[in-house]
């Protein structure tokens, strides 16, 4: 998403103390303005790309793509860092390319440990055009043959990214007539799998200096205040690659000459670990990251937690951050802020979301993966017992072998990341983890069974499971939370919830419950749930694409301690409980895209403390209740995309609402509430811009 006037994203105003509750409200802030700044270096730095420039790198992969109908399969082929991916993405942005193919582009990242069979649902439901909002239902590919007698369809450019082997390419590419793939690799496979292929370059010196010093200096030329040799010097050290140029210049950056000096003779004598171009790369990027304050290094080491390629939810990570290595959010915010700022991570906001007025929540964070692979390098160097991350590097069917022949003794990680497909009872090790606060569970499978080492974590703070499969998991052995006594923050996701009990789930100490494309209604049973006796202190719960939600159960109305409820893409939600007005804690109220919700109980006007009401593309949504004019405290109201809203309660009700500052509202409406306004000079009207878009069909 490219946003074009300072407007999109709103600076505060405020002091530090009220920036993260701003943040958490949609309200702009540190982390979007990072975002907006990451767009605009990306644009800055787009132009240099494979040696050669952009235009002319791409005129290349179009002739390939578009001028090459003989050619079924065509690369791009470079090392890790060069600008690979950076050139894929514009030839997809190709408005010839778009519409030579017209528009049926399908971009996807295979990376080292591929979900082949979910892959090949994907590039098949695209080419029949079965899909089904992004996540494919087809049970059946049709062999090599079957395909070669489809026939010919509509032109169709699938992109694979990150591609490893062969083995894995053969059976990603689809025979038939009018479909093209380009293939994005550090390999260069063999011309009877990829026919022609073009190859990224690195950046010439006078490239490689423009670069750099737009990283280091926010301008393409060396300033008159700059020690000249050392700039070159720097330069001459990352050896053309862009990634390099990117991260140590953004690292250098403000720095005094003293911590450049240093930086070079650093860089000068690094040994490398062996001779590959690429490791080279690691051992100099690691001169960046040895730079960072300590704290803000080991956020940078836990990134290595996360699955390759894949998009990490900024929630994740800040609760992550928070519970294990003891810092308050704003703090969080703050790193996040500085390692996107040095290039070491990119901020992404979910085009799904449209629009730049939405929360944290549509914020995403991913990695090159080559700094993915420096957090892990740097990361498995102490032996595996003492290791403060205990990491799978990609998805394996079974646990490392090392952890295994280590089991006589504890493990000493604070972090744990496993990455597999279906695990049973009888694949996990006997493992003690005494000082564990975070352990990650990313899996692929239709049931798995949750390892039984969790009993041994007397210390586990944060707890995040991530199925990465078609469907929804089952989790068995649910009963190791009976003794998560310390946990506080919980994200489930694709998985099917569990029925809650007082019994199965005493998480008492749990602050921050999150359910993300879930079977939630079981464990929503009224008959059996008890919210605040099972989480009495609660303060912040996320009920996303949970499409099996119909209510909340009543009792949520007795969890005294809700300080923000999210419910968000659960299109079948038709009702809030009436008794909604109980929760005199709540400040943050988000109902996103909940399709059939047509009223809000008049108790909300009892939300004393409510300061963020979030209706937006609550398309069957009749009215906003008369009782809103009693939020003395409300702030925000986002009410986008909201057509059955087209009167607003009476001018005078709304005069009440003495803290409100801003309103995004559709333009049909935007007429009333600037009446409003004539009576409250300090509230701002935002009309929304429309946004179409079905880019996010494709992540």
């Amino acid at each position: 998403m490219r946003f074009e006037t300072a407007e999109r994203f709103d600076r505060l105003e405020g002091r530090l103390e009220q920036r993260l509750s701003s943040m958490k409200i949609g309200a702009g802030g540190w982390v979007e303005e990072a975002v907006k700044r990451m767009e605009v270096e990306d644009e800055a730095s787009v132009g240099i790309v494979g040696g050669v420039g952009l235009d002319l790198a791409k005129t290349n992969v179009k002739k390939l793509v578009i001028g090459r109908d003989d050619l079924n399969v065509v690369g791009i082929w470079g090392i890790g860092g060069s600008g690979k991916t950076t050139l894929a993405n514009e030839i997809c942005r190709d408005n010839q390319v778009r519409s030579y193919f017209n528009n049926r582009i399908l971009f996807l990242t295979v990376s080292q440990s591929p979900d082949l069979a979910q892959l090949r649902e994907k590039i098949w439901g695209f080419i029949t055009g079965n899909e089904a909002m992004g996540y494919s239902n087809n049970s059946f590919v049709p062999p090599g043959k079957l395909q070669c007698e489809w026939g010919t369809g509509p032109r169709t450019l699938v992109v694979l990214d990150d591609v490893w082997s062969s083995s894995v390419l053969e059976q990603l590419i689809f025979k038939i007539p009018s479909y093209k793939t380009l293939v994005v690799s550090r390999f260069k496979f063999p011309t009877k799998v990829v026919g022609e292929v073009y190859q990224v370059q690195l950046l010439r010196d006078d490239e490689s200096m423009s670069l750099f010093c737009h990283s280091a200096f926010g301008q393409k030329s060396i300033p008159p205040t700059a020690n000249e040799t050392l700039v070159k010097q720097i330069v001459n050290e990352c050896k053309g690659l862009p990634l390099a140029l990117k991260v140590i210049g953004a690292s250098l950056r403000d720095q005094p000459e003293m911590y450049w000096v240093s930086a070079k003779k650093r860089l000068t004598r690094g040994e490398p670990i062996c001779e590959s171009h690429e490791n080279k790369l690691l051992e100099r990027m690691a001169i960046s990251v040895d730079y960072l304050n300590k704290k803000v290094k080991e956020c940078f080491l836990d990134l290595g937690s996360f699955p390759e390629d894949k998009k990490i939810p900024l929630d994740v990570l800040i609760n992550m951050w928070v519970e294990s290595h003891g810092i308050d959010e704003e703090d969080a915010f703050a790193i996040l802020v500085e390692l996107s700022d040095k290039n070491l991570l990119t901020l992404v906001k979910d085009a799904r979301s449209g629009d730049a007025y939405s929360s944290y929540h549509e914020i995403y964070v991913t990695q090159h993966d080559v700094l993915r692979d420096l957090a892990l390098h740097l990361s498995n160097l102490p032996d595996v017992n003492e290791r403060k991350r205990l990491l799978m590097p990609r998805r394996d069917t079974e646990l490392p072998r090392d952890w295994g022949r280590n089991t006589d003794r504890p493990f000493n990680a604070q972090i744990v990341s496993v990455h597999t497909g279906e695990m049973r009872e009888m694949d996990w090790y006997r493992m003690e983890f005494p000082k564990a606060e975070v352990l990650i569970l990313n899996f692929a499978s239709n049931e798995y069974f949750l390892p039984p080492f969790m009993d041994d974590m007397p210390k586990l703070r944060a707890l995040i499971i991530i199925n990465y499969n078609t469907t929804e998991a089952t989790l068995l052995n649910f009963s190791v939370f009976t003794n998560l006594t310390n946990l506080r923050s919980l994200w489930l996701e694709k998985v099917l919830v569990p029925e809650l009990s007082n019994t199965t789930a005493p998480l008492r100490n749990l602050r921050k419950l999150s359910t993300v494309l879930c079977k939630v209604n079981n464990s929503f049973n009224p008959s059996v749930l008890d919210l605040p006796q099972i989480f009495p202190h609660l303060t912040e719960l996320v009920i996303d694409h949970c499409d099996d939600l119909v209510k909340l159960p009543v009792s949520i109305c007795k969890v005294n301690s809700l300080q923000s409820l999210s419910i968000t893409n659960c299109h079948r939600l038709s009702e809030l409980p009436a008794g909604f007005g109980l929760l005199k804690e709540l400040q943050i109220l988000r109902l996103y895209a909940c399709l059939e919700l047509k009223v809000l109980p008049p108790s909300i006007g009892e939300l004393i403390g409510l300061k963020y009401l979030g209706i937006s593309q609550c398309v069957n949504l009749r009215s906003l209740p008369r009782e809103i004019g009693r939020l003395a405290s409300l702030e925000i109201i986002d009410m986008r995309e909201c057509p059955q809203i087209v009167n607003l309660p009476s001018p005078v009700m709304l005069l009440n609402l003495k803290s409100l500052r801003r309103v995004i509202c559709d333009d049909e409406v935007s007429g009333d509430w600037k009446n409003v306004k004539r009576g409250m000079r300090h509230l701002h009207v935002q009309v929304a811009e429309k946004w179409y878009s079905l880019d996010w069909l494709h992540d």
